[in-house]
């Protein structure tokens, strides 16, 4: 369980999928233990009711909501132009934002939107707000995935999911990049005091999949009530944004609060290197970590 501690005093977080399931509890959390907690979501309705709802439970007013389709490139790069003309520095990013699609569909930017939503979207806003997770360091950079990661392989000669798509395969993809994409951000912030780690939350009973369709969707309206809530699901988020026990802790992934070995694939060096350059040529973006 998450440790109530007074470390986030006066600490500005990010989280990312906050309007409800898992980011809205860490989201809650973060500013219970008194930190400024900027809440991101694509649903500006729901995202402005549970900003709200957080404040008023917490007591803490400096909690912001900002509004941003994390599959898309353009409302990334707008998201980190607004957060970076309010704030000199960030203590805390919590990649959570998340989704499953039954159907194959792209992005507007012309991505398989799983792989769009669910990773290049942790990559690109992480990396522009890189500095100022420098500039408050020591810092934490804490990124939800899923123990499915272990059933997937990064095809580079299909990235797209042109050929045999299937939405737990989109996803399970998805969620073996975020954790590549872990440990190689964790070897390029070596020495920097920012820190870097995976997570998977457990199955959490959220509006996740529900609306999904197809097998995913029946499978999780007929099983979700032996899932994890989403208080549970949260916290390894909350340990890993919170906890003095993880400072210095860097190239991980955890489940329940403990760090445990990831798949064998997750650890391949080379995939992981392939994988940055693949993601700075689909970004347009250079990183220099």
């Amino acid at each position: 369980m998450a440790e109530n501690t007074h470390w986030m005093n006066g600490k500005i977080c990010m989280v990312t999928g906050a309007a409800s399931g898992i980011g809205a509890v860490t989201a809650r959390a973060l500013a219970q233990q008194g930190a400024t907690v900027i809440t991101v979501d694509v649903n500006t309705e729901k995202g402005t009711a549970t900003t709200r709802q957080i404040q008023a439970q917490t007591g803490n007013p400096s909690v912001e909501f900002f509004q941003a389709d994390l599959s898309s490139q353009n409302d990334i790069r707008l998201l980190a132009q607004q957060f970076l003309s309010r704030y000199q520095r960030l203590d805390v990013l919590v990649n959570n934002a998340g989704a499953i699609f039954a159907e194959r569909q792209e992005s507007v930017d012309g991505i398989e939107m799983t792989f769009a939503l669910n990773y290049l979207g942790y990559f690109l806003l992480t990396n522009l707000l890189l500095d100022t997770l420098k500039a408050g360091a020591p810092a934490r950079i804490v990124n939800v995935s899923s123990r499915s990661h272990a059933r997937a392989r990064i095809n580079f000669e299909d990235m797209q999911l042109r050929s045999g798509y299937t939405g737990l395969h989109a996803y399970e993809r998805s969620k073996l990049a975020i954790v590549l994409f872990t440990y190689e951000l964790a070897r390029r912030l070596q020495g920097t005091g920012v820190t870097a780690n995976a997570l998977h939350p457990g199955v959490v009973a959220t509006g996740f999949a529900l609306d999904g369709g197809g097998v995913m969707g029946l499978v999780t309206r007929l099983f979700r009530f032996g899932f994890m809530t989403p208080k549970q699901g949260a916290q390894t988020s909350i340990y890993l944004a919170t906890s003095p026990k993880v400072e210095g802790i860097t190239g991980k992934y955890f489940v329940r609060c403990k760090s445990v070995r990831s798949s064998p694939a997750s650890y391949d060096e080379a995939t992981a290197s392939r994988l940055w350059r693949w993601s700075e040529e689909r970004t347009n973006i250079r990183v220099i970590a």
